[in-house]
């Protein structure tokens, strides 16, 4: 037996053991919300849904940690645009054995309370399952999870820790520098790490003790003894003004009460870089989701996604090889560090630098530069991408150049906040071509 693997709770308790915490265990996977700031990217489909990788979702990097952190009881709250990632689920995270207790559960926000209510924030979403975790589940404590961010984290350790603790609520925190703070709950904590302040997106964070340039964030990562969730909840929906939110509401009540400890994301974290570093990405924007595509293919990524001894499990698809000819330039160099997915088809084109999912084809004399490639994308001859998000059904017509000429790109295309990234759909590409046959009139009648 490991070291680990059993936990004293108290001097006067028995043992508990790691499968014991596992067995009383329910997770919780925030999945509702839809990343506004991705823009298109998430017009049909929920944040957590959407691509990452060359072969999962976001969604999936959540999921895969608590597999990972034998954590088999699981539910996924679900509200905006949830088709996309309902399949998802039920394709992908359906195999686990219910007869062993053992399951990934969808929770659809439901008309219960009236006709018009729908999941109110995080916390109401968690509140308006409360009858079904008492009557099903029956757990001993509650991980509660955003099923929207990139990382691997080993979540049975911070369950030791609220146990050890004495906490009736953890909050995982990370350290982020000060002059980013003001997006994050910010907390400040004594040498116990029982938290002693905690305010939500402060205007002036304040600063660690040892750091005074940095801050302790919340990771939006709670444990909670159940008991005492299912009370703050009703305690908290009976009163009139309320944002029915963990980081607003709840959060703060348990800090009242003194009963509030944080568990910091170095102890558990099991994603680091090659210098050691801590791993964990908001992909929230187009800017940051194009940035972390393109560590991915640098000789050492700070996220290692071929790492077996921490997988992560995604829908496992059988496609064909991707198929590399060259009939003209077998000189040249065509493929430089990339990521290309199954069942792609390339001919005579130069891949640089990109993220290639599943059964794109790219046809001849074309240049993919620094862009990321969603499934299903057709990409004709004498094109030249560079800097580009391709939507998932994409068709790109001969000679078209995207990510070349900003301003030309911005009259039809979506540009990045950071002014560097553009995001092109099938949508745009259409009112593309219909500009275009607009353009050089209406056909003759037939």
């Amino acid at each position: 037996m490991r070291p680990d693997d059993t936990l004293l709770a108290d001097e006067n308790k028995a043992p508990l053991h790691t499968l014991d915490i596992a067995e009383n265990t329910l997770v919780l996977i925030l999945a509702g919300g839809r990343g506004s700031r991705l823009h298109e990217m998430t017009d049909r489909r929920s944040k957590p849904a959407v691509y990452f990788g060359g072969n999962w979702r976001i969604i999936d990097f959540t999921l895969s940690n608590c597999l990972n952190s034998n954590l088999k009881k699981i539910g996924v709250l679900t509200q905006y645009e949830a088709h996309s990632l309902l399949r998802h689920l039920q394709h992908a995270w359906s195999f686990l054995p219910r007869d062993r207790g053992q399951f990934v559960d969808m929770l659809p926000a439901r008309q219960q309370i009236n006709e018009s209510m729908w999941y109110r924030g995080t916390a109401d979403a968690v509140w308006q399952n409360v009858p079904i975790m008492q009557e099903h589940y029956k757990p001993k404590y509650v991980l509660i999870l955003a099923g929207d961010h990139i990382y691997k984290m080993n979540y049975m350790q911070m369950l030791r820790d609220h146990i050890s603790s004495g906490a009736k609520c953890t909050v995982g925190c990370i350290e982020v520098k000060r002059s980013e703070a003001d997006q994050f709950g910010i907390m400040s904590v004594n040498e116990k790490l029982k938290v002693q302040e905690f305010i939500e997106k402060p205007a002036n964070p304040p600063s660690m003790r040892e750091k005074p340039d940095s801050s302790l964030a919340s990771m939006g990562i709670y444990v909670f003894d159940a008991d005492y969730l299912y009370q703050s909840l009703a305690g908290e929906v009976l009163k009139e003004h309320t944002h029915h939110d963990f980081g607003k509401d709840i959060i703060p009540r348990a800090l009242e009460e003194g009963v509030l400890y944080a568990h910091p994301f170095e102890r558990s974290c099991m994603g680091r870089n090659a210098e050691g570093s801590i791993y964990w990405r908001d992909v929230g924007t187009l800017d940051s989701y194009w940035r972390t595509h393109m560590d991915l293919v640098t000789e050492h990524p700070q996220l290692n996604l071929f790492d077996q001894s921490w997988p992560v499990r995604g829908l496992p698809t059988q496609t064909m090889p991707t198929k590399f000819f060259y009939k003209h330039n077998k000189q040249g160099r065509v493929l430089d560090n990339s990521l290309v997915n199954g069942g792609c088809i390339i001919t005579d084109a130069e891949i640089r630098s990109s993220v290639l999912f599943d059964h794109v084809t790219v046809k001849e004399n074309s240049i993919i530069d620094s862009c990321v490639v969603l499934p299903n994308v057709t990409i004709g001859k004498n094109c030249h991408l560079k800097n580009c998000i391709i939507e998932r059904n994409c068709i790109i017509p001969d000679g078209m150049k995207i990510g070349l000429t900003p301003k030309k790109d911005a009259e039809h295309f979506r540009i990045s906040s950071g002014g560097s990234v553009v995001l092109v759909t099938r949508a745009m590409l259409d009112a593309v071509a219909q500009e275009s046959s607009g353009s050089q009139g209406a056909p003759e009648q037939v």
